[in-house]
């Protein structure tokens, strides 16, 4: 991988608050968050409940907005955009992975992982050609025809992931990926996005599990809407927050 500095931002945040009115109060969910991720990164995003992680992953796949300060994608300010460019946005450029698979139950797993392709205009023939990869990516080629009640956890959340991949975006979010898993199929999970990261994907993982966490190259932590910790994984201090973390 290129040094970092000598990359364009995947994704800049600067300055980025959320606000949430609350009655007569405001609930500051992000409150002033400033920092880059560059594409071909692994980065785990953790803090305890109320700290803002699932507002600003929300924020980083466009599923919401700052109330203030700026958000850049690949360079284009996300906050300029209109409701259908940030739809297309979510479609082309950033792939979802979430913790309860959100699979449609009465579908083919390889009709599920088709979704995307319909909303950006594919036909059908490519449709078919590059879900079917995809699936076979994740290790799936011989469940392209059984539903979603059809696989184990593990199996669903790997459709999941095809899905999110089929349009090749610039970015894999995933929220707490392994949370409806047992040891074994998360720790199944957590090899499949190393690979992918090897692959040259960019990840984000946004989790409360510190062993989920260890697989990422960063780990961000918030805390009271704010970045408490920024550390790469060849920081001597990293071990020492997870020896932490994990004794908490």
């Amino acid at each position: 991988m290129a040094v970092l500095s000598e990359q364009k931002p995947l994704i800049q945040l600067r300055e980025v608050k959320k606000i949430y009115p609350m009655g007569e109060e405001a609930v500051h969910a992000l409150d002033g968050v400033t920092l880059d991720v560059y594409p071909n990164e692994y980065v785990a995003v953790m803090g305890p409940s109320g700290s803002g992680k699932s507002t600003m992953m929300n924020i980083i796949g466009c599923l919401d907005t700052p109330t203030s300060g700026t958000y850049y994608l690949r360079g284009h300010n996300v906050g300029e955009m209109t409701d259908d460019e940030l739809a297309a946005i979510r479609n082309r450029e950033v792939g979802f992975v979430f913790q309860t698979f959100n699979l449609l139950p009465r579908v083919t797993c390889l009709q599920n992982v088709e979704l995307p392709l319909i909303y950006s205009g594919r036909k059908k023939k490519k449709r078919v050609e590059m879900a079917s990869r995809a699936l076979r990516d994740v290790g799936l080629d011989d469940r392209m025809t059984h539903k979603p009640n059809e696989l184990s956890g593990g199996q669903r959340q790997r459709a999941a992931v095809a899905r999110a991949l089929v349009n090749n975006p610039s970015l894999l979010l995933a929220d707490e990926p392994t949370g409806n898993l047992d040891s074994r199929t998360g720790a199944e999970i957590m090899v499949l996005f190393e690979t992918l990261y090897r692959r040259g994907n960019t990840v984000m993982v946004v989790t409360h599990e510190e062993t989920v966490a260890q697989h990422a190259r960063r780990v961000i932590r918030l805390r009271d809407g704010l970045v408490e910790s920024d550390v790469r994984v060849d920081d001597p201090a990293l071990s020492r927050l997870e020896v932490s973390g994990a004794a908490a």
